[in-house]
């Protein structure tokens, strides 16, 4: 099997390594912190009521997706968040995520919000999809 690559004592093509995978260090003693993955859509009386635009309560009608980061005893200056377009990557003093997200999201359209009581930074990220049927934006 030959493969195309630009040079020829490269073992892989740049296609085939995953994006994100520079982030990942097995040898980083931090460790994960648990977190939680839910998606959002927007809806209206003609989806609730008519159907009228086909959307169904799959993730694949969805717009955003919604991370929940449980961080305890972490200050909002400790955080830092990297946001590509397939891999969330969040590094604290005693934290480490790297999350490889199941939709390529816009990275420049995110929002990230430190909830302190909770200890809990929400990250909201807007997917990015083709436009088809159920997707016109």
């Amino acid at each position: 099997f030959q493969g195309k690559s630009e040079n020829k004592k490269t073992i892989w093509n740049t296609e085939e390594v995953p994006e994100g995978s520079e982030f990942d260090d097995t040898w980083d003693p931090r460790e994960k912190p648990e977190y939680e993955i839910s998606f959002k859509q927007h809806v209206g009386t003609e989806d609730v009521l008519f159907g009228m635009t086909g959307k169904d309560p799959s993730t694949a009608c969805c717009e955003d997706i919604v991370i929940k980061i449980k961080l305890p005893e972490t200050k909002y200056s400790d955080i830092t968040l990297d946001i590509q377009d397939k891999v969330l990557d969040l590094r604290t003093p005693k934290k480490k995520l790297l999350l490889h997200l199941p939709y390529p999201v816009d990275s420049k359209e995110g929002r990230a919000r430190f909830l302190s009581e909770e200890e809990v930074l929400e990250v909201t990220l807007r997917v990015s999809r083709k436009l088809d049927f159920i997707n016109f934006s």
